[in-house]
């Protein structure tokens, strides 16, 4: 029997049987051909019965035929899906030329989900999605997953692995490029692994600078355009901090003396009215206990007092009363009570972090210059969700700033201050011993018997070193006389050996001697020379005491022909500044504190 519009390939097949015919029957002939289409119906005819069986078996063996065709010319046999508008993908076009022979029953691919659509068929697009993924699921558990030979090829959005399905992504190399910024400009970029510490780091551009390491390096966080900086923590990890930065945002390498500063001296940096209980309100912390509670998490430590707060949105100030607890920086709605239905929220600590404002006035119109900012981790406007935050004075903002790093990170802090100690007790067993220059090792000594000895009685310390700069003094002229440089000569060494210490400036200004102290931690002791501006021969003495900047001019007095310089009218003097650098470094003197921590700025 032959159909109208069939070609005689498919009468001709091998496996177009009567069987077929038989195998077919069972499918209903709705399912095949689709609702949209009726089978014409002619009850008149005698052999409707088998020319409906005969048109049922021969479009099945047609479908299948098909299949088989598409599948050897390597081309897609599976129904065009339908997209979300319910329009048609076009098909990819069959292979040109004649029908190559059918693949044998070995090579047949088993029928999936999707084969059983065909292309005339309308289907609804919720059924083509569940086809779409049963296919998927399919794809991924039969095909196995091949590792990629050349993965350093692979984009960073591309997947390691060539295989089906859903894989994950190419993991980072492990690698991260810092640029780290010196005060004086200069830069240095490094290749760090991504979990490198702020420790570390440190440790590792001190090695590369041939800097000394005496454990007071810190890495700063600078946002330029804010105006806004802050040391990280040495626990901190590095490449972290610098995927929530910003592009104009910059590492800095500078010292930072202030850093565990507060475990030495609590009670310059706590102030005692400013320090309570949560729970009561008048009782005070005893200092032997102030950081005691400050570490223990189940105490309830409180920082209290006015600070000038600016609203969200606008350029006015308000002054409130502050509260800094564990659960956050809280404000009184009503004077200084401590109701809590008279407290709200101003800043969380767990997400946030604490900056210094370094150019609030002019910025923020601040209106005094000790002005802080909590910062969140994740903001979307930067410039809308700063909170900013203005004390009184200086010891104040220590305060403040000193407390919130002790409530968010707690033990952490003193653990990374205990750690530098416990790695110069390891080395000290490995290393050969090295004179020390603290203040508790130098003793007063007597050489003049056979054997050295300790000087115990302070008077008899204070005249051998009478004697021994009055024999110090004699050597040098005797050198003057026999033909050295004269020291009146401006070529002289004593004039310009200075110039090549850390600690001496040249010819910076007021402001920024100021400067430089501020950002290196106001400690006791924190120094540094500079060119005086008012005498072109004399210089300049800054130092730090109590958290302020006071400034000494070291002039210059001639003795026998002699030029010595004095920070005391010629009381005490000295050939050069860095005899006089030591001299205070041992002794207090006129000075309000021994020069301590020299202010050092180091070029990467």
């Amino acid at each position: 029997m032959a159909v109208a519009g069939c070609p005689d390939y498919f009468l001709h097949h091998p496996n177009y049987q009567q069987d077929n015919v038989d195998r077919a029957s069972s499918h209903r002939p709705a399912d095949l051909i689709g609702p949209s289409f009726q089978q014409p119906s002619n009850r008149n005819s005698p052999n409707h019965q088998e020319d409906d069986v005969d048109l049922e078996a021969l479009v099945n063996d047609m479908n299948s035929s098909f299949e088989s065709l598409y599948s050897a010319c390597s081309v897609q046999s599976e129904s065009v899906p339908l997209l979300q508008n319910g329009q048609p993908q076009r098909a990819a076009p069959p292979c040109p030329g004649p029908a190559p022979p059918c693949p044998g029953p070995a090579l047949l691919q088993p029928t999936s989900p999707w084969q059983k659509v065909r292309r005339s068929q309308p289907m609804h697009i919720l059924a083509v999605r569940r086809l779409q993924e049963e296919q998927q699921q399919l794809r991924t558990s039969s095909l196995p997953a091949i590792p990629n030979p050349f993965p350093e090829l692979c984009s960073p959005a591309s997947s390691p692995v060539l295989g089906p399905g859903s894989l994950p992504q190419c993991q980072p190399s492990g690698k991260h490029i810092i640029k780290i910024f010196s005060e004086d400009g200069t830069r240095k970029v490094v290749e760090i692994p991504a979990d490198m510490t702020a420790r570390d780091l440190c440790q590792l551009l001190v090695y590369k600078s041939h800097c000394l390491n005496d454990n007071s390096w810190a890495l700063v966080e600078h946002h330029p355009v804010l105006g806004l900086e802050r040391c990280l923590e040495d626990h901190e990890i590095v490449a972290h901090v610098q995927a929530s930065m910003t592009g104009e945002s910059r590492f800095l390498f500078r010292k930072n003396y202030a850093k565990y500063e507060f475990f030495t001296n609590p009670l310059n940096f706590f102030p005692e009215q400013m320090i309570t209980w949560c729970q009561e309100t008048n009782s005070t912390i005893p200092p032997s206990q102030l950081l005691q509670n400050f570490l223990n998490s189940n105490s309830c430590p409180e920082i209290q007092g006015f600070l000038y707060v600016k609203e969200m949105g606008r350029k006015s100030w308000k002054k409130l009363y502050v509260f800094l607890r564990r659960s956050g920086l809280y404000f009184s709605t009503k004077g200084t009570s401590k109701e809590p239905r008279h407290l709200q929220l101003l800043s969380d600590l767990e997400d946030s972090n604490i900056f210094t404002v370094i150019t609030g006035k002019k910025l923020h119109g601040a209106p005094t210059d000790y002005e802080f900012c909590i910062k969140p981790n994740k903001v979307r406007n930067e410039g809308k969700e700063l909170r900013m935050l203005c004390a009184e004075d200086e010891q104040s903002r220590t305060c403040w700033m000193t407390a919130f790093r002790l409530f968010k990170y707690g033990i952490l802090l003193y653990q990374n201050y205990k750690i530098p100690q416990q790695r110069k007790t390891l080395l000290s067993h490995f290393s050969t011993p090295v004179r020390s220059v603290s203040e508790n090792s130098l003793v007063a000594m007597d050489f003049s018997g056979r054997i050295g000895r300790v000087i115990a009685n302070p008077v008899e310390a204070q005249s051998a070193a009478m004697e021994e700069g009055h024999a110090w003094r004699k050597r040098s002229q005797r050198m003057n006389i026999l033909g050295s440089p004269s020291p009146l000569h401006t070529s002289s060494l004593s004039t310009v050996i200075h110039r090549t210490q850390l600690w001496f400036h040249g010819r910076i200004t007021r402001e920024e001697s100021h400067r430089m102290v501020m950002q290196q931690g106001q400690v006791d002791g924190l120094f540094l020379l500079r060119d005086s501006q008012s005498n072109p021969k004399a210089f300049v003495l800054t130092l730090c005491h109590h958290q302020k900047i006071k400034h000494f001019q070291i002039l210059p007095c001639e003795e026998d022909g002699q030029m010595f310089f004095s920070l005391d009218d010629g009381s005490t003097k000295f050939t050069d500044l860095i005899q006089l650098v030591e001299f205070y470094q041992l002794n207090r003197g006129v000075l309000p504190c021994r020069l301590k921590h020299p202010c050092t700025i180091v070029a990467l």
